[in-house]
């Protein structure tokens, strides 16, 4: 926690340039914006201009599910500083994202004296030597690019906003670096899922969360059915798309199963024209594909998740995914969002092997998916991920972890009043509030199976971590039998070390050890 403390203390110690944008101009940008803000959007834009204008660096989390306009929520920031004479790196997982981004970008910038880049591998050599060398002497003033922005090749003249779309496709090194930019300028990260360990930083208040939970006027929730793969189904939904004038994403998880796939839509729907397209064609025959695609040019899509990130095609509102199973929950959901970005109705159809039975933790993925058919659930959806996978360590490189321990809860408890204590300007925390560390080689935990809700098993953590006396502590496993039934091994250990870690605390003690040889 020592560490994280840091970083959060850096940044509210730190101080950054007050970016306000001039009215008249920003008035003229927002008006280009083609639709009607909904409320939560028009709050997550006056809480990033607050950010920006504030003197501190901002380090700001948009939550907002696929196509409830986060992308407008970063024009507007972008604005606000380049206009201001500072850099902006928009930083994206995928060509195609970077791509569109730059589309968007280059369209809402026109006119202005703002000159937009792109830097992926969509661009050639001799022009990205080119956009390098505008960053380095301040001619370029928003650059959008795939992670080689994070590079040490890459060098900016005066770097005032990082603008980080997707977080959860990016690798532990690359968020490191990010890391090392948030103490010096404005980070605004865009997600739709966040990853457990970016939806637990909001959580305790080290970085700062805006929800967009209001869905824009006339959009419809994504119909989603879990079906055994079937011929007839599958001809059947890629025809009606058709028939209403629509397209279709096919979606499977591996390259070596587009061959497989194509074969089988070209017997199954000879009617209708089918693009492949998967991440290690040649940028510029993937860029023409989707192009063409983007155009109508072709009914179908065949590809692998290259399409998951950001790509946004309203005329496709049909989304088909071979072998389901094989997919995470955050991506199964980021790959429902590539549809029903329009008004029209769309059907995400997961097929699953007809004969083969699935792992239990598939089947649990797609049943979360099916449950979360509401509008706006990526929120709800990460957090039932950092049920299933835990947030790991909030700081290093392990990416999974498990609300496992009580210690985790007591972690974070100190975490948010360390952080408070900061804020506050006080340096020692109370000397009664440290927590004893506690190692037994034995599962502490509620199981999933004893108490299935998920935001009831955090509830009863978070009540655990507050319990100060053995009284406070009977009465909760008392409670526990009440309502849940006799108590699993599982939960008996953790009530026990419970109280052990308050008498230790009692005793002074900082730390135990147990194991088969004895206790230390």
């Amino acid at each position: 926690a020592g560490e994280l403390i840091k970083i959060a203390a850096a940044r509210q110690l730190s101080e950054a340039p007050r970016l306000v944008p001039a009215a008249g101009l920003y008035d003229e940008f927002r008006a280009r914006f083609a639709y009607e803000e909904t409320d939560d959007q028009q709050a997550a834009i006056e809480a990033v201009l607050d950010d920006l204008g504030s003197g501190h660096p901002m380090d700001r989390l948009v939550c907002g599910d696929v196509g409830f306009g986060k992308t407008e929520v970063a024009l507007r920031a972008a604005f606000a500083v380049a206009l201001s004479g500072k850099q902006v790196a928009v930083v994206v997982p995928t060509t195609l994202l970077a791509r569109q981004h730059f589309r968007t970008f280059t369209e809402r910038f026109k006119g202005l004296p703002v000159n937009v880049a792109q830097a992926s591998r969509l661009v050639t050599g001799k022009d990205l030597t080119a956009v390098k060398a505008g960053l380095a002497d301040g001619q370029v003033d928003i650059v959008v690019g795939t992670h080689a922005l994070l590079g040490k090749g890459i060098h900016f003249r005066d770097l005032g906003l990082v603008i980080v779309d997707e977080e959860q496709h990016f690798g532990v090194a690359h968020k490191e670096r990010l890391k090392a930019l948030r103490a010096e300028v404005h980070v605004l990260t865009l997600t739709a899922t966040p990853i457990p360990r970016t939806l637990q930083l909001a959580m305790t208040g080290v970085r700062e969360l805006s929800l967009i939970a209001t869905p824009p006027v006339d959009r419809l929730a994504v119909r989603t059915f879990i079906t055994p793969f079937d011929p007839l189904t599958i001809r059947e939904a890629l025809l009606r798309e058709r028939y209403r004038g629509g397209q279709s994403f096919y979606v499977v998880p591996r390259i070596d199963d587009l061959a497989e796939v194509r074969e089988f839509l070209e017997k199954q729907v000879p009617e209708l024209k089918v693009a492949v397209a998967n991440g290690q064609m040649a940028a510029t025959a993937l860029e023409d594909i989707m192009s063409a695609f983007y155009d109508g040019q072709y009914d179908v899509l065949l590809s692998t998740t290259i399409v998951e990130s950001g790509l946004d095609v309203p005329n496709a509102n049909t989304l088909i995914v071979h072998r389901a199973d094989m997919f995470g929950l955050a991506q199964l959901y980021q790959l429902r969002g590539r549809v029903g970005r329009a008004k029209a109705r769309a059907y995400a159809l997961f097929t699953t092997p007809a004969a083969k039975p699935m792992t239990t933790q598939a089947e649990r993925r797609l049943k979360v998916l099916q449950s979360l058919e509401t509008l706006g659930a990526g929120f709800q959806l990460a957090s039932h991920d950092l049920d299933i996978r835990g947030a790991g360590n909030l700081l290093g490189d392990e990416q999974s972890g498990h609300i496992k321990e009580v210690g985790y809860e007591l972690y974070q408890e100190m975490l948010q009043e360390a952080i408070a204590h900061l804020k506050a300007g006080i340096t020692e925390i109370a000397a009664d509030k440290w927590s004893p560390n506690i190692t037994i080689g034995m599962p502490v935990l509620i199981p999933e199976d004893y108490v299935t809700d998920l935001h009831v098993r955090l509830a009863l953590y978070r009540r655990l971590a507050d319990i100060e006396t053995d009284a406070e502590l009977d009465s909760f496993g008392a409670e526990l039998v009440d309502r849940f039934g006799p108590a699993p091994e599982e939960v008996t250990h953790l009530i026990r070390l419970t109280q052990i870690k308050a008498l230790a605390r009692r005793a002074n003690v900082g730390k135990v050890d147990a194991g088969p040889k004895g206790v230390v």
